[in-house]
């Protein structure tokens, strides 16, 4: 396969335009009207230099995009959020705007030499790489066994790039189901290095990261009040 050759379905880049008034609705309208409450724990987190980030959330709702975006988008960091979805995310209209916002397709059963070629490029560049490790919305948080894709996308990754982190997230809503009126609470994890972790197994290291995860998640859910 030629990893030079660019996929339609894989490579985007940002609409300008289109980003602006995506920020400009979702953060400065949508966001800020529909939840009462946003809160975001930083624990002390700030983004380390000379690092390539990946970002590595719970997934229970699809408000997560947007809350990731408005914590951790270009406002903040003057870099946008590059989210890794799957495929029937980027169908029809959707996926036509999906593309022009950064987002990019990966089939997580197979995962094609291109797709992994362009994520790769994204944390060459420095860009902030979004990967669900559940790989599905899991809206009531039960226990599931991490895909296989971050963990062998970041050690791919150190092949070209000195310093990889990535960022354990936890998400959590007032609501399972997130209503007008609603509270967020978004709390940052302690950086992991890949470069600590290459000796580690993907099951050993999946269990690191789904830990972190968790405990994030859990002090989400306790400034919401669940």
């Amino acid at each position: 396969m030629n990893l030079n050759k660019k996929s339609e379905d894989i490579y985007y880049n940002i609409n300008p335009l289109l980003g602006f008034l995506a920020m400009f609705v979702t953060q400065d309208i949508v966001l800020r009207f529909f939840f009462k409450k946003k809160k975001i724990i930083n624990n002390g987190f700030s983004i380390p230099k000379n690092s390539s980030i990946i970002l590595a959330p719970t997934h229970r709702s699809r408000w997560d995009g947007l809350i990731l975006t408005m914590a951790m988008g270009r406002r903040v960091t003057n870099k946008d959020c590059r989210f890794m979805v799957t495929k029937s995310e980027m169908r029809g209209i959707q996926g036509w705007f999906l593309k022009r916002l950064g987002c990019f397709s990966i089939n997580q059963l197979s995962p094609s030499l291109s797709a992994l070629r362009y994520a790769i490029d994204l944390i060459e560049k420095g860009e902030q790489l979004v990967v669900f490790p559940e790989g599905k919305i899991n809206k009531y948080g039960k226990k599931l066994v991490l895909k296989q894709g971050l963990n062998r996308l970041a050690r791919l990754a150190t092949k070209k790039i000195e310093s990889i982190i990535i960022i354990p997230i936890g998400i959590a809503y007032s609501e399972v189901c997130p209503k007008f009126g609603s509270e967020f609470c978004l709390s940052f994890g302690k950086p992991m290095y890949i470069r600590d972790y290459l000796n580690f197994t993907i099951e050993e290291f999946n269990k690191n990261l789904n830990e972190k995860m968790i405990e994030e998640e859990e002090k989400a859910l306790k400034n919401v009040g669940r």
